[in-house]
């Protein structure tokens, strides 16, 4: 009995092969037109037709044990042969390990060399997801026929550049990950990532932040300090952002994501591209965050059904071209189009002693708080993607607590509400200093007071000393608020270690080493109407 074959099967929910016997062939060479060369290795069944649809997979972290237990053996047992290659300066391939910079010409040579190889039949399709689907989207404008269809989960095109952006710069994922590139390698290196926990948590408080990797490793990670040297809009990363080729691309797509992965906001964008363009493309969007058994299971069951019959020139499974969990209902619903017709925004105001409604707010004094760096306002749940922490769906009752957290809330709704699509708010904001964070969430309040987090989102003011109309984009969220509960708001100035700590100096993210804490004011008057808006169902 094959019980990896078998676990796979249970994980993910899969129907059972059509074999389990399968042979992999290790190291095939693949050259690219630098004289770099990258392995690979091909799975494929014992005995079976010949020229079987390919699954090209490309990745960093290695092509054995439970990677290839979860990625290439399902795929293998089901129809598909699959070719797994590691990445430029991983696990054997050469050239040097530039994380996601050479995405685009090491693809595209794979692809070329892939559909020239007399085993390789008629019918490619591109799989995985996170680096894996970025590695996907790298390619798109210049695919040769015989790719069928691509499956890119929880992931987008200008991979990484949602948490690089100079007004909200994500620490706890490039941190966390940079320090597990820099020593996947090594031996034990899981065990060692689990080791360094502590150390790692630790290191988040450094100051100077360039330091910190050292702190933690010894060594920098040229990652992590690419991210602190050059923002989202440099020039360093344009090799990263293939968002402009999204429109163009004929092939099928089926994208996966959840509303608590951190690259949300970049799918749903690359989804309406597809969209915009008239092209054939379905989403399907979970209760998930970006490390989650429900992706996988979704991921996989798309390769077998849009992914597998595109290659055998079928149709794929009849739905709607959106799919989306609806939280709060806790049920899926099937939409023609992101964002769905049928909702239309609604401001709901902040307003003195901490209610929240839709009528404009009369005049009154501003709300304050004071943010001090030393003690920051922690990430609770949420969008989070670090090793042992909770994310998603959370309790909120310990943050509200804090005083540097703010809260605005309505009586107890009489109907249900429904929220589906794009959030954001207005906050009309003023500090005692220039620089300074301003973090907005929503959140779901039930019967008995407990408060769940739903969306949210930061950016950071450098004219924060004036008041200011902080523009804040939430992710985007589809939730039922039940009648009974209440819709709540969250001001604070910050959301560490998923954002990086304001210092309230304007000094530069990599050499910062002064604290200053700041008094904060929310307004909300008639001049200055601090606001969310929600997209909210039509009466029918």
């Amino acid at each position: 009995m094959n019980l990896r074959s078998h676990l796979a099967q249970r994980l993910l929910r899969l129907p059972p092969p059509s074999t389990r016997d399968l042979t992999v062939e290790h190291d095939l060479r693949v050259p690219m037109r630098d004289g770099a060369v990258l392995l690979a290795d091909r799975w494929t069944p014992e005995s079976g037709p010949a020229g079987l649809p390919a699954a090209l997979i490309r990745i960093p972290y290695g092509r054995a044990g439970i990677i290839a237990a979860q990625l290439a053996r399902p795929l293998a047992e089901r129809g598909f042969q699959v070719l797994i290659q590691s990445t430029r300066g991983t696990f054997g391939s050469g050239g040097d390990f530039d994380p996601l910079r050479r995405g685009r010409e090491d693809g595209l040579d794979t692809v070329r060399w892939l559909v020239e190889q007399p085993w390789c039949g008629e019918a490619v399709v591109l799989y995985g997801g996170s680096y894996l689907g970025f590695a996907q989207w790298a390619v798109a404008g210049q695919l040769p026929p015989q790719v069928k269809a691509l499956i890119p989960s929880v992931s987008e095109s200008a991979f990484t550049l949602e948490f690089l952006r100079e007004e909200s710069y994500g620490l706890e994922a490039t941190f966390g990950w940079g320090l597990q590139v820099a020593g996947q390698e090594k031996r034990g290196a899981l065990l060692r990532q689990a080791l360094r926990l502590r150390k790692e948590r630790r290191a988040w408080y450094t100051l100077p932040l360039n330091e910190a990797d050292t702190a933690v490793i010894g060594r920098r990670s040229d990652y992590f300090q690419n991210t602190l040297d050059h923002d989202a809009d440099s020039p360093f990363w344009s090799a990263l952002d293939h968002s402009s080729r999204v429109a163009g691309l004929t092939v099928p797509v089926s994208t996966v994501g959840g509303w608590y992965d951190i690259f949300l906001p970049g799918q749903l964008r690359d989804f309406q591209a597809l969209q915009d363009a008239g092209r054939e493309a379905r989403l399907t969007v979970g209760p998930w965050a970006h490390i989650s058994m429900g992706v996988g299971v979704t991921a996989s069951a798309e390769a077998l059904d849009f992914g597998l019959a595109h290659a055998r020139g079928e149709k794929p499974s009849d739905r709607a071209p959106v799919r989306v969990f609806v939280m709060g209902e806790e049920t899926w619903r099937d939409f023609p189009s992101w964002p769905p017709p049928g909702y239309a925004p609604k401001r709901l105001h902040l307003h003195p002693a901490g209610a929240l409604a839709a009528d404009p707010p009369g005049e009154s004094a501003p709300d304050t708080y004071r943010y001090d760096p030393a003690d920051p306002t922690p990430a609770v749940g949420g969008v989070r993607m670090a090793v042992g922490v909770k994310s998603g769906r959370v309790d909120n009752t310990g943050l509200e607590a804090r005083a540097d957290v703010l809260t605005y809330s309505t009586p107890a709704l009489d109907k249900d509400v429904e929220v589906v699509g794009e959030v954001s708010a207005e906050i009309w904001f003023r500090s005692g200093l220039p620089y300074a964070d301003v973090f907005v969430r929503l959140c779901d309040v039930d019967g008995k007071g407990r408060s769940t987090n739903v969306c949210d989102g930061l950016i950071s003011l450098s004219d924060a000393d004036d008041t200011t109309c902080a523009r804040v984009q939430l992710w985007p969220t589809a939730y039922r608020f039940q009648r009974g509960h209440r819709i709540r708001v969250q001001i604070s100035s910050g959301a560490f270690p998923r954002y990086n700590r304001n210092l309230g100096t304007g000094e530069p993210r990599a050499t910062a080493t002064t604290l200053r804490a700041a008094d904060q004011q929310v307004l909300h008057t008639p001049a200055h109407p601090s606001a969310v808006i929600l997209p909210i169902r039509r009466p029918d």
